[in-house]
């Protein structure tokens, strides 16, 4: 648990300013976006109404492909799980960028809905989704702040451990 508390403590400390762009901050956290993969169902990654972008479900899979599955409470701690969530986060992002084609156009994270793949007693859902929370704030400081679900399901597609939507304001 210690290290969740000073990786929340450090997403909090390194908001992004107006002077360095959103990217510029990722990269000084070591994060590196890549170019989302097709959708593989007859579905799209985003859709953009007015001025709100709805992302689709994200599962935690980095850019090689490779993901973390497993079921909370029984296969993975909380420590992965926050994990998980933050690996869902950065795919979240990538799509974003793609979207956009430049995250500085992202006004406000307004939703966040994390859903868990978690055992009947596990009860730290909230825990596991900070994972994804703590990094928008980190990237996007007060703009990252947002409304959030957290909830545990008896599974998610391919046995992923964390699925992670947004809803985003974006000019």
């Amino acid at each position: 648990m210690k290290t969740i508390a000073l990786l929340s403590l450090l997403a909090f400390s390194m908001g992004t300013t107006s002077a360095q762009s959103i990217e510029q901050t990722l990269t000084k956290m070591g994060i590196t976006l890549f170019t989302p993969a097709k959708p593989m169902a007859n579905y799209v990654k985003a859709v953009r109404t007015g001025n709100l972008l709805f992302l689709a479900g994200h599962v935690c899979t980095r850019a090689d492909g490779s993901g973390i599955t497993g079921k909370l409470g029984q296969d993975l701690t909380i420590e992965q799980g926050y994990e998980a969530a933050r690996v869902a986060t950065i795919s979240l992002l990538s799509t974003l960028k793609a979207e956009l084609g430049n995250l500085d156009r992202v006004k406000r994270i307004v939703k966040v809905t994390g859903f868990v793949n978690s055992t009947p007693d596990f009860g730290d859902q909230p825990k596991v989704v900070n994972g994804c929370s703590d990094l928008l704030v980190a990237t996007f400081g007060e703009r990252g702040k947002h409304a959030r679900s957290a909830v545990g399901m008896g599974a998610l597609p391919s046995n992923y451990a964390v699925e992670i939507e947004l809803v985003v304001e974006v000019d």
